[in-house]
């Protein structure tokens, strides 16, 4: 396939199984994508060529770079001698001790590449491990371990893995040389990064002081400097461009987001990018892994010396060791700070080892986009030309611990946890892979959820609609109003539960059925007393029978259509017959369809008054939203059947605006109130800020635009 054709089948591909992930949240992401890229691979015959300096750079450089760039600075940062013993050391330790028990029950796989196969496994998926982590509940010491190691110990495993695979290409190994080797890269791997990426924003500082200040232009920069910094790195100073690139990222966190700018738009509009680029990216790895697997398998079950099922056998025997080894440092680690904290009661208490946290923990361990980008770009042939030994099996076993990593932690996780939300993993997290859960522990102020929190500033930006609500801003306040209430509804429907939900929609749609009967008599009424034309009635009665069929389908009602082929006809019959009279009389009866329009929802709003004046009616069991929302929609089309000039229609744009603007500063003060008396913390406030800042610059720009 040519390559242009194969980035779109993937861009297409990633869009399409987050689609299916919407309707089916159980099952990873990651899972789909690899079970598209299979299905791809066998029946449109997919092939995807891959060369390792090219994959590396593609994809290793901007993962890592996004990495260090959102490297925590707060409760991680203060644990980061832990975090780099366990992103150094366990990564080093499941290299060695993998790749010895892996050549163990894989004699024929030669060490070097039993030690890359265990060195590249040994990277976790961040956002997995937040996801299992804070659900399962771990001790908070464990989970900002495990959380901070996550992130930086992709660099580790990969150095490790590179220079295993160079050992194999090579056939060249020695203790000393590699020592020697190891120490220069990563040395001067890290100051690579840190040079470059300070150049970079000395370069970039002063493009801005020469007025060079392009928010399109600096965004492009940013992207850019990862392949930069792996490129120089590697090609001219033959270092670790995967240490350069977590550096490079590292020192653009600390130092290239200087709030003195004066460019907040900079901030939004860089880390929108950065999160399209992760999304694909990590998306294209997975399927490229589905489109790669036949590939492996064909060669696995083509081999004589070892069948299918003992390969299967081999990926879940290594999937154990990596969890025992992973489980025995995190007990190792619990034990050595308990016996460090036994001046301190409460938290010895916290820190006592204990075997649930630690297979906790080592099930948080899935393996992700990072493994299967490293493991793909294992190389065909070795320096004089042979195959390179074990590459299919490697391939192999490799795909099987991710996908076995990824149904253990999707099967266990509701069991271990209380929250039934689906796992998550980089390919359908765009969020901040190193935010610490701010859920309040045990005995602290339980906070509201965010859409809770959402109905009430909204509720807030209504009334204060309400409040400015005036004869000549009516239409223009029943219309925000029913944008909001519209967003409220949808919010509450969320936050009831099944048997609520069912029961509110049924007593909306009996409110709505008391209000189409009133909206008919309003029609026939007009009709009898000769105000309005035949032309007008039909078109007024058809458009309600569309209301009422779409009420219909609404609750799932089947129509009995009687003769269907009769029924169909008289149906296309009408339709046409409505469409002729439109196009004769539109012009001539638009006068009578706005009297239709206005007698219509004064009849709907005097119909349902009557309804709840009844006395076998209880008006406390309709949702108090649905009635309001139901008012609001006939006040509004009264406001609408009005005649407007030209000026009413920009005056309209201008109180639009105006009411607009209030809302949102409602909506901020509401914010303000629910951090004050405690119902939402720092980081949930900042959150519904920003979403009321974005809708602020929407409608900036729409006024701009105008």
């Amino acid at each position: 396939m040519h390559i242009l054709e194969a980035v779109i089948l993937l861009m297409t591909l990633v869009v399409f199984s987050n689609v299916v992930d919407h309707f089916v949240p159980a099952v990873p992401v990651s899972l789909i994508q690899v079970v598209l890229g299979l299905a791809a691979a066998l029946i449109m015959r997919v092939t995807i060529p891959l060369e390792t300096d090219w994959f590396l750079l593609l994809f290793i450089a901007p993962l890592l770079f996004n990495d260090g760039r959102r490297f925590p600075k707060r409760e991680l940062w203060k644990l980061r001698g832990p975090i780099l013993t366990n992103a150094i050391v366990l990564v080093f330790l499941t290299t060695i001790l993998g790749g010895l028990l892996f050549h163990l029950i894989i004699p024929t796989m030669p060490f070097s590449v039993s030690f890359a196969l265990a060195a590249i496994l040994s990277p976790t998926d961040p956002v997995a491990v937040q996801s299992i982590s804070k659900r399962a509940k771990l001790p908070e010491g464990i989970l900002h371990i495990v959380s901070g190691e996550s992130l930086i110990n992709d660099a580790s495993g990969l150095i490790a893995f590179k220079y295993a695979i160079a050992a194999t290409v090579t056939g060249v190994f020695s203790v000393k040389a590699a020592a020697i080797d190891f120490v220069y890269i990563s040395i001067m791997g890290f100051i690579s990064g840190l040079a470059i990426m300070g150049l970079i924003l000395l370069i970039e500082n002063w493009l801005y002081r020469q007025g060079i200040n392009d928010v399109i232009f600096s965004t492009v920069l940013q992207v850019t400097t990862p392949f930069v910094v792996y490129l120089v790195t590697e090609e001219f100073l033959h270092a670790s461009g995967v240490i350069a690139v977590v550096a490079a990222g590292i020192i653009f966190h600390f130092y290239g987001t200087s709030p003195d700018r004066s460019q907040p738009e900079l901030k939004l509009v860089s880390e929108k990018t950065w999160d399209i680029i992760i999304y694909t990216l990590n998306g294209i790895v997975f399927l490229i892994l589905g489109i790669e697997l036949p590939l492996a398998t064909t060669n696995v079950i083509q081999n004589n010396k070892i069948n299918t099922f003992a390969a299967l056998g081999i990926s879940f025997l290594a999937w154990l060791i990596l969890l025992a080894i992973r489980v025995a440092w995190i007990y190792a680690y619990q034990a050595v700070s308990s016996i460090r904290s036994r001046k301190i009661a409460s938290i010895q208490t916290k820190l006592m080892p204990t075997f649930k946290a630690a297979l906790l923990a080592g099930l948080s361990g899935v393996r992700g986009a990072v493994t299967m980008a490293g493991v793909l770009s294992i190389p065909m042939t070795v320096a004089n030309g042979d195959s390179f030994p074990s590459r299919s099996l490697a391939l192999f076993v490799a795909a099987g611990v991710i996908i076995i990593s990824l149904v253990v932690a999707t099967v266990t996780l509701p069991l271990i946890s209380e929250d039934k939300a689906p796992l998550l993993t980089r390919a359908n997290s765009t969020d901040n892979p190193d935010e610490i859960d701010s859920s309040p522990a045990d005995g602290e102020t339980e906070y509201i959820s965010e859409d809770e929190a959402r109905v009430y500033i909204m509720k807030l930006a209504v009334q204060r609609i309400e409040e400015e609500r005036r004869p000549n801003n009516q239409k223009e306040a029943f219309d925000l109003i029913l944008d909001y209430q519209f967003l409220i509804r949808r919010l509450e429907l969320k936050l009831q539960d099944k048997k609520e939900m069912d029961s509110i929609i049924a007593d909306e749609l009996a409110l709505r059925r008391v209000a189409l009967r009133g909206e008919r008599a309003a029609v026939q009424k007009l009709f009898d007393d000769q105000k309005i034309s035949k032309q007008a009635f039909l078109i007024a009665n058809a458009k309600l029978q569309r209301l009422e069929n779409r009420m219909i389908r609404s609750v799932g009602r089947k129509v009995k259509l009687g003769r269907g082929t009769v029924r169909n006809f008289i149906k296309l019959r009408n339709r046409v017959s409505l469409w002729l009279i439109r196009r004769k009389t539109d012009e001539d009866i638009s006068d009578e369809l706005a009297l239709i329009q206005r007698e219509q929802a004064k009849a709907a709003i005097s119909a349902l008054s009557d309804c709840f004046a009844r006395d076998d009616i209880d008006n406390q069991r309709f949702d108090s939203q649905s009635v309001y929302h139901l008012i609001v929609h006939y006040r509004n089309q009264i406001e609408l059947a009005k005649d407007h000039s030209k000026k009413q229609i920009n005056d309209q744009a201008m109180n639009y605006q105006s009411l607009r603007i209030k809302a949102l500063a409602a909506e901020r003060e509401g914010v303000q109130v629910l951090l004050e008396q405690g119902n939402i913390d720092w980081s949930m406030a900042a959150h519904l800020r920003q979403y009321i800042n974005y809708s602020e610059t929407v409608l900036i720009m729409d006024y701009q635009n105008e």
